[in-house]
């Protein structure tokens, strides 16, 4: 058995044996890559790039956005930004990031350039962390050779923000206040061994630094995390007493894993904890043994050592984060929120996203679902064009207890929108719901929003 199938077979084992436990990777109706996590008024926004389903290679046209309140119920909003936003750009819209300032938020991204046919960052504006982002410059904010890629951006506590981003090399420059202007010269980064590591045989890269860096602050220590080694690569960090520098190798958070060739870290602090954030191709490989480039976002917690320091990972584990929030069923629920699902899609349409290509047997999981107020009945606002079929509930598990069956039928047309009801069983505490689709062979309906009623 060669190695790649050897591969294939064991991640394919492990999403087929913790499915109804999984929560790694967080996004499962399409593939996502190069995490770049965002805390906002309490809540968690995920920028993401998007592998296209057919990628061979990197295929990324857009830049997705979802959001948690509990880092484990996942809405998806779609997408937010292209680069055909930027009328500079040709292509390839790698990692980005997005930060706030006073009120408008920024999205700092990778593109290639039809000025130079070489990389550059763009940059959009936008008054909502949703969209719609526009290009205030019309041109890049940063170009210069070949390695202008994976921005990071950072404001300290003084204001001052920085921008660093590279491959093979780490640069940096200040930004001004207005964030789409650049405050002095750029920075090319030492790339010493005391700073980033020493890789041996590689006389271009003698550093562990590969690309993707994630600038990130904890109790005045700044830390400069990584996509280390290739390939595959790991993660690794270094960190500093000052923004600029001089940074110091400490190790690596996660070592290289074929089950993610590549790696880009995003790292944020939410409700009392730290998280990091990558990626694997374990959806990928549940469903073909070649290897392409269709990658889905993980999470694990970070721990700390007291002098600061980061306590390694193992790999992406199926488990995945614990929740830190409960999610209540008596308001409109989207749809497309979800902690895990097998088979569907998601599509975006005028009327906003919904669940799509759902077929007999998929499924949908929400976590730690609080029903403090009991529930008397369901109600499912869904659209279809054939005889459409059930929603199953069931509490738990895939073969939970079943509290209530809703049957959907034809509306009319695929976005021909109605609201199903169904009575309910007893139903209090906290559960995982589980919403089971059962019809005939052929795609049985969309799926836009759910509630319970008390």
């Amino acid at each position: 058995m060669d190695k790649m199938k050897s591969l294939f077979l064991s991640s394919l084992l492990v999403v087929v044996s913790t499915s109804g436990l999984a929560q790694n990777p967080i996004i499962q109706t399409n593939y996502t890559a190069d995490p770049a996590p965002m805390v906002y008024n309490d809540k968690v926004y995920l920028y993401t790039t998007h592998d296209e389903d057919n990628s061979t290679w990197f295929t990324m046209n857009d830049w997705r956005l979802y959001t948690t309140s509990d880092m484990v119920n996942w809405t998806d909003h779609g997408a937010v930004l292209s680069y055909t936003d930027f009328s500079w750009a040709k292509g390839d819209a790698w990692a980005p990031q997005c930060i706030e300032r006073d009120g408008k938020f920024y999205m700092y991204v990778p593109m290639i350039s039809n000025i130079n046919n070489r990389g550059a960052i763009g940059v959009a504006v936008a008054d909502s962390p949703y969209g719609p982002f526009y290009d205030p410059l019309g041109k890049p904010l940063v170009q210069s050779e070949w390695g202008d890629i994976d921005p990071t951006v950072f404001i300290d506590d003084d204001r001052q923000a920085y921008l660093y981003w590279g491959n093979p090399n780490l640069y940096y420059v200040k930004l001004n206040e207005d964030m789409i202007s650049c405050d002095g010269e750029v920075v090319h980064e030492q790339m010493t061994h005391e700073a980033f590591g020493e890789r041996k045989g590689n006389q271009k890269r003698p550093t562990l630094y590969e690309e993707g860096p994630w600038a990130y602050k904890r109790k005045n220590k700044y830390y400069m995390a990584f996509a280390s080694t290739c390939c595959p690569e790991g993660m690794g960090y270094s960190m500093s007493d000052s923004p600029t520098g001089p940074w110091v190798y400490k190790g690596m958070i996660m070592e290289g894993d074929r089950r993610s060739n590549g790696n880009h870290p995003g790292i944020i602090d939410y409700k009392g904890n730290t998280y990091v954030f990558g990626f694997n191709y374990d959806i990928h490989f549940s469903k073909i043994s070649q290897h392409y480039e269709r990658r889905s976002i993980c999470v694990e917690k970070l721990t700390f050592n007291p002098d600061g320091t980061i306590q390694q990972l193992p790999f992406w584990t199926a488990k995945g984060v614990d929740p830190v929030g409960k999610l209540d069923p008596y308001r409109r629920i989207e749809a497309e929120t979800i902690a895990w699902s097998e088979g569907l899609k998601t599509e975006k349409s005028e009327a906003g996203m919904y669940v799509t290509a759902i077929h007999d047997g998929d499924y949908i999981r929400v976590r730690n679902v609080d029903f403090k107020k009991g529930a008397k009945s369901f109600e499912a606002v869904a659209a279809s064009s054939s005889s459409g079929g059930q929603i199953e509930i069931r509490l738990d598990n895939k073969e939970g207890t079943l509290i209530g069956t809703c049957v959907i039928g034809n509306t009319g047309g695929p976005e021909s929108w109605k609201t199903f009801q169904a009575q309910v069983d007893k139903v209090k505490g906290v559960h995982d719901v589980y919403f089971i689709f059962r019809g005939g062979e052929d795609e049985l309906f969309n799926f836009d929003c759910w509630k319970f009623i008390r």
